[in-house]
């Protein structure tokens, strides 16, 4: 048994938590509300992976990289922690871009009129 997969996910959860700490843009932004969304993403994504168990789509086969720790027939413990770090990936990555774009549009466009506002401004 190796906590190799486990671990990883650990921190990269950790790396993603520096990111949204130094921008604020999804957890230290709104706490409640993240917990919340991360909550029902990764109950939504647990009943989709139970449902694939149920019919035979998913299993799990043992490997060396793995605890080998199962939370039901071949769902394993990375599962629900893999689950929580893609809602959180998405959900920084989402509020990133959205913080991004809302930059860009605020800034004046480069270009003739820009350069014609900056000689106005000038005279």
């Amino acid at each position: 048994m190796t906590f190799l997969h486990l671990g990883l996910l650990l921190a990269s959860i950790a790396c993603i938590a520096l990111v949204d700490a130094r921008y604020r843009l999804f957890f230290w932004r709104a706490p409640l509300r993240a917990t919340v969304v991360v909550a029902l993403g990764v109950a939504m994504l647990l009943v989709w992976d139970l449902w694939g168990i149920s019919l035979g789509i998913f299993f799990r086969e043992p490997n060396a990289y793995s605890t080998g720790l199962l939370i039901a027939p071949h769902l394993p413990i990375e599962e629900p922690v893999f689950l929580a770090f893609l809602c959180q990936l998405a959900m920084v990555g989402y509020t990133g871009l959205l913080r991004l774009l809302a930059h860009r549009s605020a800034q004046p466009a480069p270009g003739p009129a820009a350069d014609s506002t900056a000689e106005e401004a000038r005279r």
